[in-house]
C-alpha cells in the first residue's frame, strides 16, 4: 500500500478533451489527509468551464478535515451485490477494501456523472500492479480489432511532448495505440525493471473507445 505516492485530482472538460491536474490529495502519518488546489492547473481549466469540486469550494486553501470521507463517497459501497466484481476489476487487495484513500487511488474514483478522475503518483516496487487508461483514442480512431483483452502492450518514452514530460506512448507491434493516462505515467521514469502493460478491458462500438490497462512490476 505504500506504493501510492500524492494523489492527484484531474479534471476534462468531456470525452476526447486533454486532462488538466487540478489539485493534489497528500497522506502521511504526522499531518493526515490534505488536499489544496494546484493555481496552474485550476487557471488553464478554468477557461474551459471548471468550477471547484463540491465540499472544496476555496482555491486558496488547504483543506485538513473530511478530505477522505468527501472524496471516498465516490467509492462503490461495499453492500451492493456486484461489490466482488468492483474489486476484481480494480485488482483491488481486499485487506485495504476499507482504506478510502488506497480505494481511491486504485480505482480513480470514477463515475459516469461528472469528468473528475484521481491519479494516483504510485512508486514502482515490487509487486506494484494497478489498471490504468489509455488516453488519446478519441484522435487516433482505432478499428475495433487493432487490440483485445490479453494483448501485451509495449512503451516508449516521449520526454519532447509539448503537454506532459512525462508522457508514454503505448504500442501493439508497430501499431501506436495511445498514451498512458497522465500522472499514472510518471512510474514509468522511475522503474529499475521493464513492466508490463496486459490490456485489461476493451470498450468498443464498431471502433474502439475505452481501453483498460494492467501495468505490472
Amino acid at each position: 500500500m505504500r506504493a501510492i505516492g500524492n494523489i492527484y485530482l484531474a479534471w476534462r472538460k468531456g470525452k476526447g478533451s486533454r486532462r488538466i491536474v487540478v489539485g493534489v490529495i497528500k497522506n502521511n502519518a504526522t499531518e493526515g489527509t490534505r488536499f489544496n488546489y494546484i493555481s496552474e492547473g485550476v487557471t488553464e481549466a478554468t477557461k474551459y468551464g471548471f468550477t471547484p469540486y463540491e465540499g472544496f469550494p476555496n482555491i486558496d486553501k488547504t483543506y485538513t478535515e473530511n478530505v477522505v470521507s468527501i472524496f471516498g463517497q465516490r467509492i462503490m459501497r461495499s453492500e451492493r451485490n456486484d461489490i466482488d466484481d468492483f474489486y476484481d476489476f480494480w485488482k483491488i487487495d481486499k485487506d485495504y477494501k476499507d482504506d478510502l484513500y488506497y480505494m481511491l487511488a486504485y480505482t480513480q474514483g470514477l463515475l459516469p456523472t461528472d469528468n473528475y478522475e484521481f491519479l494516483a503518483d504510485f512508486s514502482p516496487k515490487k509487486g506494484l500492479s494497478f489498471i490504468s487508461e489509455i488516453s488519446g483514442l478519441s484522435t487516433l480512431k482505432l478499428k475495433s480489432d487493432a487490440i483485445k483483452e490479453g494483448d501485451i502492450l509495449t512503451y516508449k518514452q516521449e520526454p519532447t511532448n509539448q503537454y506532459d514530460r512525462d508522457a508514454v506512448k503505448l504500442y501493439h507491434g508497430d501499431l501506436f495505440v495511445g498514451y498512458v493516462k497522465r500522472v499514472h505515467n510518471k512510474v514509468f521514469s522511475k522503474i529499475l525493471h521493464i513492466p508490463q502493460i496486459v490490456v485489461h478491458r476493451v470498450e468498443k462500438n464498431g471502433k474502439i473507445n475505452r481501453v483498460f490497462i494492467h501495468i505490472k512490476y
